[in-house]
């Protein structure tokens, strides 16, 4: 290499580092700006809402004789799982989708605020970005209800939409009138139980499953033993799946003032009706009786201006949307001379150790339970299941804490949300009272273990494992690849065997039945609300606020008392970030999608099959990273969670 080559290579070398530091530079330059921008925003937030007086609803403008548009998006639960605002923040500015979860009680209370408006006149539904799994049909009970109630208060309901699926008509069925699309339709199908079934291609892949188990009706992992699902598993879903349709049916077809069977011919009659309509779905759904009128999008928009006016910019009729209006609705008051009635929420696959909001920690749930029984204010626990279990150790770490609570007593009353199944039962087992909506889906008494090893695979591959160890459990190291010791699968069998021996005791101690009926019942076969009502696995059916009132009579409170929330406390920094992410999106710097009437079905509709197929996989990730019990023992219902296809 010449000297003059030497040199332009180390100018150019130089020339680039130079602009890296300047681009570096002018980076942390911008993000610093940003970081005061949003500081600035932050504060001057923080002093209007100050401004605004101690009620939050001054800042939601809600013009008089408005419409309350009830159109929230995402998956309706229990609680809603943690999400970083800055990944949101950032996903929103480049335009990706956000999987959003909203929690059912927030619904219900926006449409209870409603109620008492005298500004609201008129509740609109606009469901079309509500998404509710059928196995979740407690949660659609709650909104439907809440709806009820805010008709009762002499105001009226009307629905709108495109399309309606079966869980967002169920809501819809209780307004005064139900609009669609005259090119939509109402799609119900009932309620099934339907699996994948791989046990021929795990042979065929050469894999080898090895299932630890008890109890004949545990069809969890049928998936890798058979080829299709056996006789038991038929009969105990045929059987809850039942209750959940019967309740359906029943439920529309008394608000909806239709004949017994309606919508059972909706569903089985299907052709028949539809070639009845000449192949117009809309119309079929008014020949049932299921909708009031087809009407096209600006016709729905004029009816709702005829009943409430237009707005400001006549644009569309006056309305506030769920969002907006969702920001005026305040916690009820902790009054410090009043004692209170404490509610903890353990949603989600239940983890060991420390785990967010959205998943049931073991530590995490023991240490606001331990909290509630140190708090002198609080007389009584109410804890809310929405699980279908996990891990057998975690559910016992917080059971140990429920027992606590009580020696401590303070009455703990356990209120079963949609799911309250295997690990789900066995944290509330020893409640001094267990209540349930008709259509939770609990039980699951069983346990079971499972590894796969790929030694065949490996073998035909010519892949061999082999080695030495200093004891006869020294091969597991080499498990996975090479096959599983066969003195470690006993180890394995006989700790599944005491668990289901130990989930036993804890039920009939709890229940305070003989282990022998426990064991009629259990052996991991589901039960519905209403059924486990009649096998004493639970006490009472009712809602969450029945629980409450029954947790407050057990502690002598019920003249007077407050309900309070127990949850882990966010740190400063977590709680600036999130207020950070909050101001900008007030001052359009990160874009905040605002849906309104018919938007939510259009963004539900927008993801491409291949953002759809990489979220899928990142939940079936999600999935398998939940089996971390240090036992490899797990207290898990899999038959009745929605990615099973209920």
């Amino acid at each position: 290499m010449t000297q003059e080559n030497s040199n332009l290579t180390i100018w150019g070398f130089f020339k680039g580092l130079f602009k890296v530091i300047l681009g570096l530079s002018l980076f942390l330059q911008s993000l610093v700006f940003l970081i005061i921008m949003l500081v600035f925003l932050g504060l001057m937030t923080s002093i209007s809402t100050q401004m605004a007086g101690d009620d939050p609803a001054a800042l939601a403008k809600v013009p008089e004789g408005a419409a309350l548009v009830l159109n929230p998006s995402g998956l309706v639960v229990e609680q809603a799982v943690e999400s970083d605002p800055i990944d949101e923040a950032i996903a929103e500015a480049y335009g990706a989708s956000v999987q959003r979860e909203v929690e059912v009680h927030d619904i219900v209370a926006v449409i209870d605020k409603a109620a008492e408006d005298d500004r609201i006149k008129v509740l609109v539904l606009d469901l079309g970005g509500l998404s509710i799994p059928s196995i979740y049909a407690s949660k659609m009970e709650l909104i439907a209800d809440a709806v009820s109630r805010f008709k009762e208060s002499g105001k009226q309901v009307v629905s709108v939409g495109d399309f309606y699926s079966q869980e967002q008509y169920y809501i819809a069925s209780r307004a005064d009138k139900i609009l669609m699309n005259d090119q939509g339709s109402i799609f119900i199908i009932g309620y099934g139980s339907y699996r994948t079934f791989y046990k021929q291609l795990l042979e065929n892949l050469k894999i080898t499953s090895h299932v630890f188990r008890v109890g004949k009706y545990k069809s969890a992992l049928e998936p890798v033993l058979r080829n299709d699902m056996s006789p038991e598993a038929k009969q105990a879903n045929i059987e809850f799946l039942s209750v959940l349709w019967r309740q359906y049916t029943s439920g529309i077809e008394g608000a909806r003032d239709l004949a017994a069977g309606t919508l059972q011919s909706y569903a089985d009659d299907a052709p028949e009706l539809v070639r009845a309509a000449g192949g117009d779905l809309a119309q079929v759904a008014v020949n049932m009786g299921l909708v009031d009128e087809l009407m096209s999008r600006q016709e729905q928009i004029d009816y709702l201006i005829e009943l409430v006016g237009e707005n400001e910019e006549e644009t569309s009729f006056k309305q506030v949307s769920y969002r907006a209006y969702a920001k005026g609705v305040s916690a009820p008051e902790n009054r410090s001379d009043v004692p209170d009635v404490a509610v903890i929420t353990a949603a989600g696959t239940i983890l060991d150790g420390d785990q967010p909001a959205g998943t049931v920690g073991g530590d995490t749930l023991a240490r606001m339970l331990k909290e509630a029984r140190e708090d002198e204010d609080v007389k009584a626990v109410v804890l809310r299941v929405d699980s279908p279990g996990g891990s057998a150790f975690a559910s016992e770490i917080i059971r140990a804490e429920i027992l606590k609570l009580q020696e401590a007593g303070k009455p703990l009353v356990v209120s079963m949300g949609s799911l309250a199944a295997s690990g789900g039962y066995w944290i509330s087992a020893n409640a001094d009272e267990i209540w349930a909506a008709p259509t939770t889906v609990t039980g699951s008494i069983g346990i079971f273990g499972y590894i796969q090893t790929m030694e065949k695979a490996a073998e035909w591959a010519g892949v061999y494992t082999d080695g030495v160890g200093t004891t006869k459990l020294s091969p597991i190291l080499g498990a996975g690849i090479g096959a599983l010791p066969e003195n470690f699968g006993e180890i394995i069998q006989a700790n599944i065997e005491n668990g289901y021996e130990r989930f036993l005791t804890v039920v009939s101690e709890g229940r305070d039945m003989n282990r022998d009926d426990v064991h009629e019942i259990a052996q991991g076969r589901v039960w519905i609300g209403e059924k486990a009502l009649e096998l004493g696995l639970v006490d009472k059916l009712g809602t969450l606020d029945d629980a409450v009132e029954a947790a407050a009579t057990m502690a002598e409170i019920s003249d007077e008392y407050d309900r309070v929330n127990v949850e882990e406390t966010k740190t400063r920094f977590e709680m600036f970030i999130e207020d950070l992410v909050g101001a900008s999106a007030r001052a359009g710097l990160i874009k905040v999608p605002q849906q309104g009437v018919f938007e939510s079905t259009a963004s539900l509709k927008g993801r491409s099959s291949v953002e759809r197929l990489l979220q899928q996989m990142e939940a079936q990730m999600a999935f398998e990273n939940s089996f971390n019990d240090p036992n490899a023992a797990y207290v898990r219902c899999l038959e009745c969670t929605p990615q099973f296809n209920f």
